[in-house]
């Protein structure tokens, strides 16, 4: 391990000489055992693994097996990424530090521990997973070692299946509890804003064959993050094992992914699931740092963790120490108790292996077996294939509570282990619909009880600590879209995916305006508002009147405060009809005069194009595009941030998007608003930019004779 080496014969500290020693031996002894032949089978897997680039440089990879195809995918990601690929493995061994300096100090802390775990429970990964880990993990070694002069810094680093495996494995410290102990401590907590126009998530969509023209199950995947986050588009093929098409994240193999092989396909949303419970222990009084449980006093458990960092031209050496019970690690002591985190997912490590098995399923029952590991904690999944069925789990490692929930907010006291939850809600018993009535799945990140109007999902079903019921705007035009009797075409429902409406305005304008005219305005007042009832209520780029309503909003909303905004606020018992009007009209009257002088004094004109202010600005593209938050009720998703000048740049939202239909073979559309590549000489950076401002999507190149009709060009690693 490079940095091992570095530190051992740079640093004079013998303290710091001995930890390294002793914290490093095994992963040393391993890799010295494994890197010369690891080498020659790098070299083997380079001749064999073919890279094939089609238009807009997406890389289809065609190996010889799962280590080969994960060996390409890394060898892509580097060539399109960089170091923005290393990093997050040398974060996963705990070593951000000794590049970045004592500011990574306590995440390498954290980050060590699950490494250790990691490290512990390798060997119980199957053969598959391993595989595709260890290939990733040669991929990135192969392309330092041809490269050297690209990442000097790295020049002599070894990365190994271990650190892979790292990338998802995780372990709960007292630092997860941050935010509960901020609460109980009466600090001022980090409150959510009232207005949340910019939600993150995801939409997906699946239509069973009753509701396509061809008759197959169409699938649409479409997560909304920042630009920043990373997915990437990439083409899996092993002869006879896996012919696998979506996105993978940058730096690893198995990181949220979604897509589709020739039997199936899936789409994540998120879902905030509750995975945890703090519980409040008796300290014990007469045995200093013992607990009680059970009527018997136990001692805490003591871990010590150090961790190296850069200090110039020198190192040096931190030291925490980490509290821990059986039950979970010690956030917080307090006035006799001791506070204890139990969270789902807390030294899970088989995340990646049940992505394989997602990955090599060919039907509905081999991936819901794959989903019964529920290594994956948390994401509704909205799946369809190529049998016809579609299905829907709100997905989550929920524990099973013998004791009512304590919230965010409160802590569940404790007398006894029983007390504790100690297994997770089974998969089976999660909410989930299968070919619902209607023959259509959809989730815009609301909980699960209205994921098909058809077939409601009463809360009485199922636990309190379950999420109520709730659906917002962006739900409610996705509702709109697809509860009906429609059948669609996958070229319809790109479409349709596309819809520029703004729901709130629908909802809301029609009292907005009758509060302004009522208050009789002055001249250029009258005119805004003629000019907002004129609106098409849209945010399409060449729409006019979206800019002054969404700034009319935001105001309104702040004056409000915590008040009601809506005269008939959302309700369960009427769904898709409410919230509806407004609550108080004369501040919606003075918000507006507000709006009008504020997008006047900002812009020049509040007769303003949707496009002329809201950007995509990626490379030399400076471009109108359409599209909003989905906390105006927009299902065509994005956020901004403001520019120097004052327009608002796309920093989220809408990005990566796939629908795809089970025809035999697959029939796909695809688009990476921010290119395959991040390098801005790459001419695979912007070009995807101007599809996306067209509401357009690129056809999938899924089938060998698709990728021998937009082929760029083939190369294997191990070519010159």
């Amino acid at each position: 391990m490079q940095i091992t080496s570095t530190l051992l014969s740079l640093c004079p500290s013998a303290a710091l000489n001995s930890w390294l020693k002793t914290t490093r031996a095994i992963s040393i002894v391993w890799l010295l055992a494994s890197t010369f032949l690891g080498a020659q089978d790098a070299a083997q897997i380079a001749e064999q693994v073919q890279i094939r680039r089609t238009q807009y440089g997406v890389p289809h990879i065609l190996a010889p097996s799962l280590r080969g195809a994960a060996f390409g995918l890394a060898y892509c990601e580097l060539e399109d990424y960089g170091e923005r690929v290393i990093r997050p493995l040398v974060a996963a061994r705990g070593e951000l530090a000794l590049l970045e300096g004592y500011e990574a100090i306590g995440s390498d802390m954290i980050n060590q521990q699950g490494y250790e775990r990691a490290a512990a429970t390798y060997h119980l990964l199957d053969t598959e997973t391993r595989e595709m880990m260890e290939g990733f993990a040669q991929g990135i070694n192969f392309y330092l070692k041809k490269y050297p002069d690209i990442f000097p810094q790295y020049k002599s680093w070894q990365f190994t299946g271990y650190d892979i495996a790292a990338l998802t494995t995780g372990v709960v410290t007292a630092t997860d509890g941050r935010r509960f102990v901020a609460r109980l401590k009466r600090e001022k907590a980090v409150r959510d804003s009232l207005l949340k126009l910019n939600e993150e998530g995801s939409n997906a969509w699946a239509f069973a064959p009753s509701r396509t023209k061809s008759g197959h199950a169409i699938l649409v995947r479409n997560p909304h993050l920042a630009w920043s986050a990373g997915y990437y588009e990439a083409h899996l093929t092993v002869p006879g094992v896996l012919n696998f098409y979506g996105d993978f994240r940058i730096g690893g193999v198995f990181a949220i992914i979604g897509g589709f092989n020739q039997y199936l396909g899936w789409s994540t949303t998120n879902n905030n699931p509750d995975l945890n419970e703090v519980y409040a222990l008796k300290a014990d009084p007469n045995k200093p740092d013992h607990y009680l449980i059970d009527g018997l006093s136990f001692p805490l458990q003591r871990k010590m963790v150090r961790a190296a960092f850069k200090h110039g031209e020198a190192q040096g050496l931190e030291t925490q120490e980490f509290l821990f019970t059986p039950y979970g690690p010690v956030i917080h002591r307090e006035e006799g108790n001791i506070y204890v985190l139990k969270q789902a997912g807390d030294g899970e490590y088989r995340r990646g292996q049940q992505f394989t098995r997602m990955l090599l399923a060919q039907n509905l029952e081999e991936w819901k077996a794959a989903m019964r590991m529920q290594a994956i904690t948390s994401s509704n999944y909205t799946y369809a294939d190529a049998d016809g069925n579609i299905f829907y789990v709100w997905n989550a490692a929920t524990p099973d509570l013998p004791l009512p929930s304590g919230g965010d907010s409160s802590a569940v006291a404790v007398a006894y282990s029983s007390q504790i939850w100690r297994k997770l809600v089974p998969f089976d018993s999660l909410p989930q619909l299968h070919n619902p009535k209607g023959g259509y799945l959809h989730n815009e990140n609301d909980p699960f009880h209205f994921t098909n109007l058809h077939e409601i999902l009463p809360p009485e079903q199922f636990p309190a600590h379950f999420p109520q019921p709730r659906l917002r705007q962006r739900s409610q035009l996705s509702l709109l879209l697809i509860d009906n009797e429609d059948q669609l075409s996958l070229e319809e429902v790109v479409e349709r995916k596309h819809d520029m409406r703004m729901l709130l305005a629908d909802q809301v304008k029609n009292d907005l305006i009758k509060a302004v005219r009522a208050a009789q305005p002055k001249k250029d007042i009258r005119q805004a508002i003629d000019h907002l009832a004129a609106w098409d209520n849209r945010v399409a780029a060449d729409s006019r009147g979206g800019v002054l309503f969404e700034s009319w909003f935001v105001h309104y909303s702040d004056m409000m405060g915590a008040k009601e905004l809506y005269a008939t606020p959302w309700s369960y018992d009427d769904p898709m009809a409410t919230p509806r009007g407004l609550a108080d009209l004369s501040t919606a009257a003075a918000a507006f005069e507000e709006a009008v002088a504020a997008v006047q004094q900002k812009y020049g004109t509040w007769d303003l194009a949707w496009g002329a202010v809201h950007r995509l600005r990626l490379g030399e593209l400076d471009l109108p595009v359409g599209g909003g938050p989905g906390g105006l009720g927009c299902f065509r998703v994005l956020w901004f941030s403001e520019d120097g000048d004052g327009k608002q740049r796309i920093r989220g939202g809408d990005g990566w998007q796939l629908a795809v239909e089970f025809s035999d073979p697959p029939k796909a559309y695809s688009i990476l608003a921010y290119g395959q590549s991040n390098n801005e000489k790459s001419p695979h950076h912007t070009d995807q930019a101007e599809l996306f401002v067209q509401n357009k999507m690129k056809r999938v190149a899924y089938t060998e004779a698709d990728i021998q009709a937009t082929l760029l060009k083939a190369y294997r690693p191990g070519g010159e």
